[in-house]
């Protein structure tokens, strides 16, 4: 079988079993892609995705960790050649399932041990300031003033992700504005709770903006484009990076920063480890529990600050 049959079927594999999103299907492909260019370049003769080795693997590993820009800088971090790894070994997963090869070839492959980031996010006291901007803007007659304050105020006190927010209408909030359905990674749904001033701004949003404003695509999305359509991933990462700015957040400004916020804030108030799993729809704890490390950073802090040896 051609490779170009190969990767075809794990990409329509991705997409119709999997359910994944176009955006993550597109970063598969381009590591399989750029697996297969490494082993044609490599190989005496024609390479084969499924005759390949765990040595090519381990080869094609050393290639990416090593590969560097003209000024001798690494082209990739650890964490980068782990995930287009993670690609490769979800594809041979898929072939061995389907039996066309014998053996996964990637199991016991280690792999280079990334250094653990502490996820940004903006301090409490910062977005006591943000929060001040969001209530002022929300009383604008300006659609998209009002609409950015919108997306910033729903994303942190929910703490969806971007493609998530995208994808919410009108219809997915139930008990009066009370819950919001959203529709996370894998098609798995997930009910997430409204604070009181969330579930009245956006009430009130949807009367002044939405009534005569519906989305010209099938469904009646939250968040419009200037053009009446449902908006970008690209429109709210502006939307977002703009309003964190112009109130002083210093540092990454994103929607997923504004998540890494919410979960931080919970965390720091008390919150249980499991509920912000559910709540940022987490399938393993073992993702939410990075947000320890800002709290332990966060109790060393006051360690140093407030105990009597260390102020000696």
């Amino acid at each position: 079988m051609p490779n170009s049959e190969v990767i075809a079927l794990f990409i329509d594999y991705l997409l119709s079993e999997r359910r994944y999103s176009p955006l993550t299907v597109r970063n598969y492909r381009h590591d399989v892609l750029s697996f297969c260019a490494w082993g044609e370049a490599s190989a005496e003769s024609e390479f084969s995705l499924l005759e390949a080795r765990t040595e090519d693997i381990r080869e094609w590993i050393v290639f990416l960790s090593d590969e560097r820009d003209e000024r001798g800088h690494r082209l990739r971090s650890v964490a980068s050649v782990n995930r287009a790894v993670a690609s490769i070994r979800s594809l041979y997963k898929f072939l061995r399932r389907k039996r066309f090869i014998e053996r996964d070839i990637l199991v016991g492959l280690s792999l280079p041990r990334a250094p653990r980031r502490l996820p940004a996010y903006v301090p409490e006291s910062r977005m006591t300031d943000v929060v001040e901007r969001i209530f002022s803007d929300l009383d604008s007659a300006d659609y998209r003033t009002a609409r950015d304050a919108m997306l910033v105020f729903l994303i942190y006190a929910c703490g969806v992700r971007l493609a998530e927010v995208v994808g919410i209408d009108v219809e997915d909030f139930e008990d009066d504005f009370r819950l919001l359905r959203v529709l996370g990674k894998g098609d798995k749904e997930r009910m997430v709770p409204l604070v009181e001033r969330l579930r009245t701004e956006v009430k009130r949003y949807i009367e002044r903006f939405l009534a005569d404003k519906i989305c010209k695509k099938a469904k009646n999305a939250l968040f419009l484009s200037m053009r009446g359509e449902r908006i970008s991933r690209s429109d709210v990462q502006r939307s977002v990076a703009r309003l964190l700015r112009e109130c002083g957040v210093q540092g990454k400004l994103s929607p997923h920063v504004l998540r890494h916020t919410f979960a931080t804030h919970l965390l720091n108030d008390g919150a249980d480890m499991r509920e912000i799993q559910e709540l940022l729809g987490h399938q393993s704890l073992r993702a939410t529990q990075v947000y320890t490390h800002n709290d332990i950073a966060r109790l060393q802090r006051a360690y140093v600050d407030s105990h009597p040896r260390e102020q000696q």
